[in-house]
């Protein structure tokens, strides 16, 4: 079922419409974009206009304003509706929620016909009633449907409701929806020419040639689905008429399953369309995204031992990297699934190319882990808040990712060594100088590494060697204190302790520079030796045997 999907994705051009219309704006698919997204979420807003909610008296409304005062309720309907022709559906919804007048208004066949228009690529015609429902509730119906077979490929329940009830045909339901796809990924049916008729509107002289070449039950005929939607159109002379003859034929139709189903696609579409890209690729790719995914990455092997199995935790999965973590919330090409799960592919398309680089290079094994990581750290924290607004190419990623790659290697030769290098990074002048690239936040970290340097060269002066020997667990630890004990957020930097006072100290001084920490610490160190000294001293005198 999978693979048959994959080889025919339904939705060639959603937001398009139907290419066979005449009526189609060259800007419609842009048009969309810019609320299809919200309106997922809040779309249990919109339903159907009654005709007792169309006839709302004004006199409901109350207005406690003096009569001088003129306000957007004392506006004409013909002034409201000029006004409200500039408003996107999403807007138009939440206007109408706010009162009855502004529901009726809101709720008018003209401002929803354009709407309709601009999203599907067909008109609503309601001369001589030739459409049956509203267009408000048309949109609804229609925007319903479009968002589920767009994504049937990764909704298992849409796909078990059409490979198994279609065929059987225990009701029509379906089969007068998909009357609207040119393109629908199901195997062709045989259908009874009446039934034919009687769903699509197709009359038989249209396939009197396909009557004569079928040598097999004369009653019921083979067909594409391709093939009936072109005989659709031939019959009804536009896609806008196919539409309304669809409409017309659910006018009194129940909604609750589509309904349903919508509304269990909106909670759950970012973490199975995921699912669907991490799992369903192509048996070489798969094997490949999985080395991608995992490479260089702290994960537990425990949890990863069932990539791909029934019981696979996909949430931990998405929670290794930050973009995957993001789209899982929504957060990616504002709350777009398709662009934002493009986004996800084209960014490890990025990660694959990065990892060929950096084998290629004749680095050790933590210096190759630890570009990487701070590479496609670098990436995130640059791009991350254009990924939240639109579609990312791999072209892009990858001219980020070559630039953050040299910027890290250049933070790699300031660090001189592994420890440093790991020690740097939790500093907020690290993370500045992979976005910007300024050479200020780089001088930073130098002085910062000279401060610690001048630290350790004190602490190993021939001269403080009594020191060291009466305090070697603090002055081995010095160097390094309150600085990865920060990243960790422990309590090294807190509480009365010998440790804790200096690691105030060190602190201070590797982050400020102020010299007069520097004296501080110096001074505690000699004062806690000489101390320490003044005890040993006593403790050998309390010892020795009075003569």
């Amino acid at each position: 079922m999978i693979n048959s999907l994959e080889i025919h994705h339904p939705m060639t051009s959603l937001r398009g419409g139907c290419k066979q219309g005449g009526d189609t704006g060259s800007g419609m698919a842009d048009l969309s974009t810019t609320w299809e997204r919200e309106l997922l979420e809040q779309f249990s807003y919109l339903t159907a206009a009654t005709d007792e909610e169309l006839h709302l008296n004004t006199a409901d409304i109350t207005s406690e304003s003096s009569d001088n005062t003129t306000g957007l309720l004392h506006l004409s309907d013909e002034v409201l509706l000029v006004i409200l022709r500039n408003l996107d559906p999403v807007s138009l919804l939440r206007l109408g929620g706010t009162c009855s007048l502004l529901f009726r208004v809101c709720s008018c066949n003209s401002l929803w016909t354009t709407h309709f228009q601009d999203s599907f690529g067909a008109s609503l015609s309601y001369t001589h009633a030739r459409c049956p429902v509203t267009a408000k509730t048309a949109f609804r119906l229609v925007f319903m449907w479009r968002s589920l077979f767009r994504n049937i490929h990764c909704n298992h329940a849409f796909q078990e409701k059409l490979f198994v009830e279609i065929p059987l045909a225990p009701h029509k339901y379906w089969i007068q929806w998909l009357m609207l796809e040119e393109s629908v990924p199901l195997p062709s049916v045989r259908l009874p020419c009446s039934d034919v008729e009687k769903l699509w509107g197709i009359t038989a002289d249209l396939f009197q040639d396909k009557l004569q070449e079928e040598t097999e039950d004369c009653d019921t005929l083979k067909f594409e689905w391709r093939e009936l939607y072109h005989l659709a159109l031939k019959h009804h002379g536009s896609v806008s008429l196919v539409f309304q003859h669809v409409l017309s034929q659910h006018q009194n139709s129940e909604h609750t399953e589509l309904e349903s189903m919508y509304h269990q696609y909106v909670q759950c579409r970012f973490q199975w369309l995921f699912t669907y890209w991490l799992f369903r690729q192509l048996a070489p790719y798969n094997k490949q995204l999985r080395s991608i995914f995992l490479q260089w990455k702290k994960h537990s092997k425990r949890k990863v031992a069932t990539w791909g199995e029934t019981l696979c935790d996909v949430r931990y999965l998405a929670s290794l990297h930050p973009i995957t973590k993001d789209y899982w919330r929504g957060q990616l090409a504002r709350g777009d699934e398709s662009l934002g799960i493009q986004t996800v592919g084209n960014y490890f398309c990025m990660c694959k190319s990065l990892v060929a680089w950096i084998l290629g290079r004749d680095w050790g094994r933590l210096k190759r882990r630890k570009v990487y990581e701070d590479t496609l750290e670098g990436v995130y924290l640059l791009l991350r808040r254009e990924m939240q607004e639109t579609l990312i190419e791999h072209e892009r990623f990858w001219q980020v990712a070559k630039v953050q790659m040299t910027r890290v290697c250049m933070l790699e030769e300031t660090a001189a060594n592994y420890v440093n290098w790991k020690m740097i990074e939790t500093l907020p002048y690290y993370k500045l100088y992979l976005v910007s690239g300024n050479s200020v936040y780089l001088d930073h970290v130098q002085g910062f590494l000279r401060r610690k340097r001048l630290i350790r060269d004190w602490i190993y002066l021939e001269e403080n060697s009594w020191a060291r020997q009466l305090l070697p667990a603090a002055l081995n630890r010095l160097p390094t204190a309150g600085v990865l004990d920060t990243r960790f957020l422990n309590t090294s930097l807190h509480g009365d302790c010998l440790m804790a006072q200096l690691s105030r100290l060190m602190w201070l001084y590797l982050n400020s520079g102020q010299e007069l920490y520097l004296e501080a610490l110096k001074g505690m160190v000699l004062q806690c030796a000489q101390a320490c000294l003044n005890h040993l001293n006593a403790l050998q005198a309390s010892q020795v045997p009075v003569a």
